[in-house]
């Protein structure tokens, strides 16, 4: 009789430990979730701003190069006509 109360008790005793080690398991699984779902979005948020900030920065010297490039052209063709319309006057 005593030996069944024994085993009954170390039964049970191994299943409480098994489930307090299944909720611990499941605590440490929902914090490493957590921690590596919020070290990813601060990641791609970091690499979004450096690259987002790279782009821009390229695009803009782009479009400044061809912009000066054009006002270049423009300018001497103004100052070609100018040049020109000058030599009739004065002819």
């Amino acid at each position: 009789m005593k030996e069944n109360a024994v085993i009954t008790i170390i039964s049970i005793t191994i299943i409480v430990l098994n489930m307090m080690m299944i909720i611990v398991l499941d605590i440490k699984n929902a914090i490493m979730m957590a921690t590596m779902a919020e070290v990813t979005t601060v990641t791609m948020a970091e690499v979004t701003a450096v690259v987002m900030a790279e782009i821009t920065a390229a695009t803009m010297a782009e479009v400044t190069v061809v912009v000066m490039a054009v006002i270049t052209v423009v300018v001497k063709d103004v100052a070609a006509v100018g040049a020109g319309c000058f030599n009739l006057i004065n002819n």
